[in-house]
């Protein structure tokens, strides 16, 4: 599977994984909407996901091979405030794509979350009852349940990830460093439990399973579970940056727009299995982070915006 194609090819996770990809010889278009992306090393276009009656006709005039399902509206509040826009692109747009990928042959790998859990249990496993407790988490189920009735031979990564984005504030891993080395004091949540993985290492294991043909839901989470107040913590350090600067809260002692799951701890072993290694941990991904940041990548990044 050489040509490939990502959709929410300017998101954190879209653009980082296309550039690995294209780095890797594969033949990759990234498919962005609201924003535009120039001077990448791959196939750019703009596409909107939403106009599903012209889906079929873009994806024929593509062909890909692989598609990986980046797309979403992912801001939590957001989609509390725009239910019936979230639910079209992150229920109703993943499932006709794993339909017309069933058509042409095209294997697929939709992007889900760790969010589609309450965080009541933790250590949660494929298998584990759900409970979304949002708008963007039920929708985020629901694309599941399409992509999964579409078309069974999808693989659905549920994924939570960390790293250098286009704009420079999209991610945990930014609010921290932006923050922590302006001088500014933040809050660490000492009860959010998450199992995070750096984006280019989340990009290389979803090639992996790409390759391996993997079907079926698989959890595709860091190998730590730590609180969001330690990785601030731990990044802090790693990066030289003044770690009391962190205050440590309860998330519930914070009032927002939308109710969140507390304790997201997860379990990846059965896709650690599967591909013969164990998955990425934080210390390692702190390290590649920091590497790229000294390397310039966040600056490269910014630079593909249009």
């Amino acid at each position: 599977m050489r040509k490939i194609l990502v959709t929410g090819a300017s998101g954190h996770l879209g653009l980082n994984l296309a550039l690995l990809a294209s780095g890797q010889g594969y033949k990759v278009t990234g498919w962005s909407h609201s924003k535009g992306l120039k001077n990448t090393p791959f196939e750019s276009e703009t596409v909107d996901l939403t106009d599903l009656s012209a889906l079929p006709g873009h994806l024929t005039a593509l062909e890909p091979e692989l598609i990986i399902h980046c797309a979403a509206i992912a801001n939590i509040d957001i989609a509390e405030k725009q239910p019936e826009l979230t639910h079209r692109m992150n229920a109703e747009v993943p499932g006709v794509m794993a339909r017309l990928a069933k058509n042409m042959g095209a294997k697929m790998i939709h992007i889900s979350t760790d969010a589609v859990f309450d965080g009541t249990k933790g250590n949660y496993k494929e298998d584990d009852p759900v409970n979304p407790l949002n708008a963007y988490a039920l929708s985020k189920l629901h694309g599941e349940h399409a992509v999964a009735e579409a078309n069974p031979d999808v693989a659905i990564a549920r994924v939570v990830f960390y790293g250098w984005t286009m704009n420079g504030n999209r991610s945990l891993a930014e609010f921290f460093y932006n923050n922590l080395s302006a001088g500014k004091t933040v809050n660490g949540f000492t009860d959010m439990l998450f199992n995070p993985m750096y984006v280019r290492d989340l990009a290389q294991t979803l090639l992996e399973m790409a390759e391996a043909n993997l079907t079926g839901m698989w959890h595709t989470f860091g190998n730590d579970t730590l609180s969001k107040y330690d990785f601030g913590v731990a990044m802090a350090r790693v990066f030289g940056l003044d770690e009391g600067l962190i205050k440590p809260v309860l998330a519930g002692e914070l009032m927002r727009d939308a109710q969140r799951s507390i304790k997201l701890s997860t379990n990846s072993d059965k896709l650690a299995a599967a591909l013969g290694h164990q998955l990425p941990g934080l210390m390692g991904g702190l390290a590649a982070l920091k590497r790229d940041f000294d390397q310039g990548w966040r600056e490269q990044l910014a630079a593909y915006q249009a």
